[in-house]
Order: C-alpha cells, then structure tokens, then sequence
C-alpha cells in the first residue's frame, strides 16, 4: 500500500510539475524618434537601452525567479511612424536577453522628421500587446522627450484603445530648460502614467538615458515587492 501511494504521488508531481515556468511579464519598450531628439541623442538612447539591458543589476533582475519575461521594442513618432525593433522574444536565458540587446543596439532608425504622436504610438503599443505571449502582468515603457503635438493625446488612447491590465510606466528625457521640463514631468504624470504602480524615471538629458533606463528595467522585471506598490493619481 505505501508503494502504491508512493508511485501515485509520483505521477501526480510528473503530471502537474509545482514549479513550472510562466511568463510573468509581457514588457513593451518604446522609444521616441520624432525630430526634437537628433542623430547623436537616438544613437545615445538606442545604444543606453542595449546596455541597460546587459547591464549585471538587470540581469540578476530578469532572472530573479524561474519564471520568464516576453519582450518587444518599437520606435515611434508621427501618427504613422511606429516601426517594430525588436518582436515578441522569450527571455528565459541570459543568451536570449543578449540576443535581444544587440538587435537593439544594431537597429536603424526608420524616422527623422516627424512629431510626437503619443497617442498613436500608445495605441500601436496596445494594439502589439494584443499579440504578445500570455504572461501574468503586460508593461508598456513609454520613453521621451516632449508632450504629444500631433493628434489625440495618451488619455484618448487609453480609452479608445485595449488597454486593460495594462500599465505604462514613463521615461522622461530633461533638457537645460527648468519650466519646459517640470511641464513634461507633469504631463507624464497626468496624462501617460496609467495602472496601479506605475512611475515615473528621469533621464537628466540623453547623456543620463542608460542610467535612468537601468533603473526603470531593474524596477519593472525585478521580483515584485509585495505591499510597495502605490496607486497613480488619476490612473485605472
């Protein structure tokens, strides 16, 4: 009889494994490429994030648990200027998350002459997420420079896109001018940053931006903290 009920637990461990792996983030990264930001401050934010993402405070954050992270990357500007860099990719190893770091750092920009169309490139981002890997929480990383100037705005998209269970976390690149950046923290924080949790990084001009993106991804993939989260004035 205890053989009996030896091997029957057995089976039922092999048949339901109590430490199978699960995505346990979907997170979308998106960078701004309208034409406040030139040839030098794109190759610095591109080359920033590659680094961010191989850096060892990241890796350690990525692998923290045996549970994976889906990943994607875009670019965006104008309404419609939204170009894929990097598609859906499971990061289960650190060669994976490698893989994807140099595929960033090696792409091209698409655009150089356009505005910020933050709403089409969150409802782009929506829409990307529509068919990313299931994974327990979806992310979106919305990194940039100025206030949308072209079309709806980020709570139109919010709206009239599929953003639920979806947060979106915010980067924001200052320049040397006091009051225009206070302006675009404060537009980030009233109209981009949305679910519970979400923040806010600043990245002190684009010189600043792999520090700041290292803080943020360590922040977004890193082991949640049980109790530390605090809800977003304004946010769903």
């Amino acid at each position: 009889m205890v053989k009996l009920g030896a091997a029957f637990a057995a089976a039922l461990v092999m048949a339901h494994p109590a430490q199978a792996a699960q995505c346990r983030l979907a997170l979308l990264l998106a960078l701004d490429i309208s034409s406040s930001v030139d040839a030098t401050e794109d190759a610095l934010q591109r080359g920033g994030l590659a680094a961010a993402l191989i850096s060892p405070q990241v890796q350690n954050a990525f692998f923290g648990t045996a549970d994976h992270i889906a990943l994607a990357a875009y670019e965006w500007s104008g309404r419609y200027n939204q170009n894929i860099l990097l598609d859906w990719t499971i990061i289960d190893h650190p060669n994976a998350l490698v893989g994807a770091a140099e595929q960033i750092g090696r792409s091209v920009r698409s655009h150089n002459a356009f505005p910020t169309a933050m709403g089409f490139a969150l409802g782009f981002g929506a829409e990307m997420m529509e068919r990313a890997p299931s994974c327990l929480n979806r992310t979106i990383d919305m990194a940039g420079d100025g206030q949308n100037n072209e079309g709806f705005g980020p709570l139109l998209a919010y709206r009239e896109f599929p953003f639920d269970g979806i947060v979106v976390n915010g980067l924001v690149v200052s320049g040397t001018d006091f009051e225009a950046d206070s302006n675009l923290i404060a537009f980030y924080q009233r109209e981009v940053l949305r679910g519970p949790g979400a923040f806010l990084e600043v990245a002190d001009g684009f010189e600043d931006y792999e520090r700041a993106m290292r803080r943020k991804l360590e922040r977004e993939v890193g082991p949640p903290v049980f109790g530390a989260l605090q809800p977003v004035p304004g946010g769903e």
